[in-house]
């Protein structure tokens, strides 16, 4: 059977991946290295189901630390490096992280985190780029006698902007279900061929991109992984590596357009390219597909799970639409009240995908808030064709997507208000014509300002130690006093239709396509 440890046996002298720097790791070094890393594991006797956090930057490391977790039956969750000490807290305490992976780069930050959820700094492990430090070099090369399967839990956030984290079921088979699964889904992205080589450039702290690294790992894909996102350098590695698949999201597909004509390069070996996150406007879909051919497979979904799959073809004669529901996955359109709606209506997405099944850790409330019997919703709405393809019309209402990335104003609204100078806030979305969507704070300050660049200042530096630079607002209004309502509920929609009114999108038409939405549907 195809899985990343019988190419480690059979072709121990391939790449299997190519770090930021250049450096590349056979299948053979990484295989010991996970062997290692699983016996330290093993080692620290975690009881199953035990949860093991990994902040690590994307590379060889964090690779091999996610193989070697889920050889045990434990839970992974990777955290995102640009999070503030606050942040990892709360994900550290949430999931009761027995073990805490990471490089210096970011000691001191999960150190501080470590100290803020109150558990132990003994629980980190310090690992180099290559993911050992002694204590992990002590440890057998070989792979340990027993395993079993392990799992992903990671976070998401809800519109109450706390990060919340995807339990699944530990799987029963073990590592070698887990390997015969990853072919299935390759097959299903035409990905499954041999000799592949896949471009990550994206950070593998999402889902997505991280399961898709892994996922080329058990293919015996070698996985070249880009510093940062640059469209000319993703296109040079596209021509140096002979990259035959990528996971994108729009805005990338939309800046590689840009610069094609002035940097060509032969792009010919890529066959496939699977991109989520946001919707992808049509324009860009259709010039992608005119340029590479029909080689886009599009996937609808969340870390949550996945509901559908649409390729080019089928998009060519389906514009708009994100697909057909998967194999195992039902997807119903419900009304304001819960009932099925026919084809045609618009309404709330519901989808229940029986291979996944998940609750929201330490959150019964938002696991039962989020479905009706065993569907779920991610807070779209949108409506099924007559042969069961599904088009969205609108993103959650108060979630604002910002290149891709979903970002929860709720969030930011708490880190404002706990600022002795604002008195209330509210976030919206602001149509942007590159990003979709940019973070726009109306804030009433709690005494009058006249200076409010430098309030604006002092503000963003105050942010940048609560949360994520990258959820900091780009724009600021400083008003009197905002909407509400006769019970004394802040009307966003209110605020957020002024805010797209005085952008200059007007009306829906234009809203929907700066955020790369069919507006007429």
């Amino acid at each position: 059977m195809r899985s990343f440890y019988s190419y480690a046996e059979t072709t121990p002298d391939r790449a299997a991946v190519v770090d930021p720097d250049g450096t590349t790791t056979s299948f053979g070094d990484l295989a010991a290295r996970v062997n290692q890393l699983t016996h330290l594991i093993v080692a620290r006797d975690l009881d199953p189901g035990a949860s093991v956090c990994v902040l690590l930057p994307n590379g060889a490391a964090l690779l091999a630390v996610q193989r070697a977790v889920l050889q045990q039956p434990l839970y992974l969750t990777t955290i995102n490096w640009h999070f503030a000490a606050p942040e990892v807290a709360h994900i550290l305490q949430d999931s009761d992280a027995r073990i805490v992976f990471t490089t210096a780069e970011y000691a001191r930050l999960v150190r501080e985190a470590c100290l803020l959820a109150g558990l132990p700094t003994d629980r980190i492990v310090e690992l180099d780029r290559t993911g050992g430090n002694a204590e992990v070099e002590a440890h057998p090369l070989t792979r340990p006698e027993s395993s079993a399967g392990g799992s992903r839990m990671l976070y998401t956030s809800g519109t109450t902007g706390k990060p919340k984290g995807v339990r699944r079921p530990l799987p029963a088979g073990g590592p070698d279900a887990v390997a015969a699964a990853a072919v299935e889904r390759a097959e299903k992205y035409d990905v499954n061929h041999e000799g592949g080589v896949y471009l990550s450039v994206a950070p593998m702290y999402h889902a997505a991109p991280l399961s898709y690294a892994d996922q080329a790992l058990e293919v015996g894909h070698t996985v070249v992984i880009l510093p940062r996102w640059s469209a000319v350098t993703a296109l040079d590695a596209i021509e140096q590596y002979q990259v035959t698949w990528a996971y994108l999201v729009p805005l990338m597909m939309q800046d590689m357009l840009e610069v094609r004509d002035s940097h060509r390069v032969d792009v010919s070996s890529l066959r496939t390219v699977i991109h989520t996150a946001a919707p992808c406007p049509p324009s860009v879909k259709r010039a992608m597909i005119d340029w590479l051919g029909p080689v886009l497979n599009e996937v609808y979904g969340g870390t949550e799970g996945s509901a559908t799959l649409i390729t080019s073809k089928e998009w060519l004669a389906r514009p708009g639409s994100v697909g057909r529901a998967r194999a195992g996955v039902r997807i119903t359109i419900r009304g304001e009240n819960g009932e099925g709606l026919p084809p045609g209506e618009i309404g709330a997405i519901y989808f229940e995908n029986a291979k996944t099944p998940f609750e929201y850790h330490n959150a019964p409330e938002k696991t039962k808030s989020s479905r009706i019997a065993n569907e779920i919703t991610l807070g779209d709405i949108g409506y099924l064709d007559d042969d069961g393809y599904l088009y969205l019309c609108d993103r959650t209402a108060d979630t604002i997507i910002s290149g891709g990335v979903n970002v929860y104003p709720a969030e930011i609204e708490h880190a404002l208000v706990e600022l002795p100078t604002i008195r209330e806030a509210c976030v919206v979305g602001r149509p942007d014509p590159r990003w979709g969507e940019s973070v726009h704070a109306v804030v009433v300050t709690a005494e009058p300002v006249e200076d409010h660049d430098s309030l604006r200042a002092e503000v963003e530096t105050a942010l940048r130690t609560k949360i994520a630079g990258y959820k900091v607002p780009r724009t600021f209004e400083f008003v009197d006093e905002l909407p509400h309502s006769e019970v004394g509920k802040l009307l966003r929609r209110v605020v957020r239709e002024r805010v797209v009114a005085e952008s200059g999108f007007a009306n829906g038409g234009a809203l929907a396509s700066a955020l790369g939405v069919d507006g007429s549907n």
